[in-house]
């Protein structure tokens, strides 16, 4: 299972390089008004998300449980169901987008945007382009779902990696030939046929006896499956809600400019939220097949060894950001960066602390036990009242006003869904706290002293400084993880892995 988790690790390393190397690139290539506005057609692009209903998670769930009791034909009925039911849904997204096309139109020609007519022409065919390629999405992911559901996520991560430095190549290439927004689209497109052709081939080479195909669709799993699926698309309407929509509240109540200033504050969650669904994505079809072998001590296992974990990881990055996310904003982006995107980020950075290993672990553990129905609502909820209270403080608070209306529903999910998943597991949430929180907390506070000390003393300007401070930060907490957060865990025994990977080290070396 470590396996698993660090090659999509190794994968989400990959995407945060991909990710600092293009954000700045495309935000000073094509400018700030026209970056707002292909970030407010992704975000309009992504109510089209929500048609897919959210099969892709539930092709994993079905086909994870079958393989578990080693039932091939239930599991090639149960991916022909989902493809059937997406390519519907993939036809639909394009009647819809047809009807966003002309919303699309009459947002960006308001009297808050001042893009010139080439500028418009370009973003309405690049809308249509990413409306086409989100419906062929929806089909092209489940080739993934089967390699999830099988845990083959090394194979999975090797094909998600190659798409990710094609879509680096072919961005700074073709979009330094041509500065155009239907230049990114089509980059998608590109990114999107190749991983679709490679990752069917290669998942029907490792996985014998999965078959793509729609004569072996059963009617009768429909409704099985659209009930599972349902709860999924709240999840992702949930998501699409408190993480997408902000953009659309900006852009209708400010200047196109603060729509960039919000995202470049904002952007960095990206590439976390990566990090822990990595574990997520490991944890769920994991927790599917404990379940149909009744191995329920190894649930609860399950869920506080990588709850603790991801609290780790949390803490460990959340924490540098917190303290100096500011002056890596500045480093990175350099002339493009607003000093109010720094204060954004840290004021999103505290709710995150409790959002992401909620999201990343529980959550993900819910939906494998069949259990969707309470965190798929409790998300939905939180989008909503994401939406309704940015709204509110967009006029009297400006940006902060929206990212405080990230923040508080982030908190209250995180605490409505940890209790949720303690007590489907029979597990005291007092056991839960102290085991995941206290420790990891406190192993955090001293580097954090530390940083915090370094940046309003000497002061950390520039990225060589940044990264001695990122190393030093790390190397501090690393320690006291050993002799500390992880001393004595029933779970994850990390001090004995140390002593064992010294005493390799040790014996190789005499060897030589």
């Amino acid at each position: 299972m470590l396996k698993n988790i660090g090659s999509n690790w190794a994968l989400n390393a990959i995407q945060i390089l991909v990710f600092m190397v293009l954000t700045p690139f495309v935000v000073s290539t094509l400018g700030t008004d026209l970056y707002g506005g292909w970030v407010t057609l992704i975000s309009l692009t992504g109510v089209l998300q929500l048609l897919i209903l959210g099969i892709p998670m539930a092709s994993v769930r079905y086909i994870a449980e079958h393989v578990a009791k080693d039932d091939k034909d239930a599991a090639n009925r149960a991916l022909s169901t989902c493809m059937a039911i997406t390519m519907g849904m993939g036809a639909v997204a394009v009647l819809v987008g047809g009807l966003l096309f002309f919303g699309l139109t009459g947002y960006l020609t308001s009297d808050a945007w001042s893009l010139t007519a080439e500028q418009m022409s370009d973003a309405r065919a690049a809308f249509v382009i990413v409306v086409a390629n989100l419906a062929f999405g929806f089909l092209a992911r489940l080739p993934y779902g089967v390699f999830d559901a099988h845990q083959d996520f090394i194979a999975r991560n090797l094909i998600m990696a190659g798409g990710l430095i094609l879509r680096l190549v072919l961005t700074v290439t073709l979009l330094t030939m041509n500065t155009s927004l239907v230049v990114l689209a089509l980059v998608q497109v590109l990114t999107m046929a190749s991983e679709f052709v490679v990752a069917i081939t290669v998942s029907k080479r490792r996985h014998a006896g999965i078959r793509y195909r729609l004569r072996s669709f059963d009617r009768s799993m429909v409704k099985r499956v659209l009930s599972f699926s349902i709860y999924s698309m709240f999840l992702n309407m949930g998501a699409m809600l408190a993480f997408r929509v902000d953009a659309l509240v900006i852009g209708a109540n400010r200047a196109p400019t603060d729509v960039t200033i919000y995202d470049l504050g904002n952007k960095i969650f990206e590439p976390f939220i990566g990090i822990v669904l990595a574990i997520g994505m490991v944890v769920m079809p994991a927790a599917t097949a404990m379940k149909a072998r009744a191995e329920d001590q190894d649930l609860q296992e399950l869920f506080l060894k990588w709850s603790k974990v991801c609290m780790s990881l949390v803490l460990l990055i959340g924490g540098y950001l917190l303290i100096v996310g500011p002056e890596f904003l500045s480093a990175w982006l350099g002339e493009d960066y607003v000093p109010e995107s720094g204060r954004l980020l840290q004021v999103l950075m505290i709710s995150f602390l409790l959002f992401l290993p909620v999201r990343g672990v529980a959550l993900p553990i819910l939906m494998g036990l069949d259990k969707p129905r309470r965190p798929a609502l409790a998300l939905l909820v939180m989008g909503l009242v994401n939406v309704a209270l940015s709204i509110a403080l967009v006029g009297p608070y400006g940006l902060l006003g929206v990212a405080l209306g990230t923040a508080i529903p982030n908190v209250l999910f995180a605490l409505f869904v940890a209790v949720t998943a303690c007590r489907e597991l029979q597990l005291g949430v007092g056991r839960y706290l102290g085991h995941v929180l206290l420790r990891p907390l406190f192993g955090a506070l001293l580097p954090a002293v530390g940083l915090y000390a370094w940046k309003v003393g000497p002061g950390i300007e520039g990225m060589p400084w940044l990264m001695v401070a990122g190393i030093s930060f790390t190397l501090l907490y690393a320690l006291l993880s050993i002799v500390f957060v992880y001393r004595g865990d029933p779970h994850v025994d990390l001090d004995g892995q140390v002593r064992r990977l010294i005493g390799r080290s040790k014996n190789t070396g005499g060897q030589a």
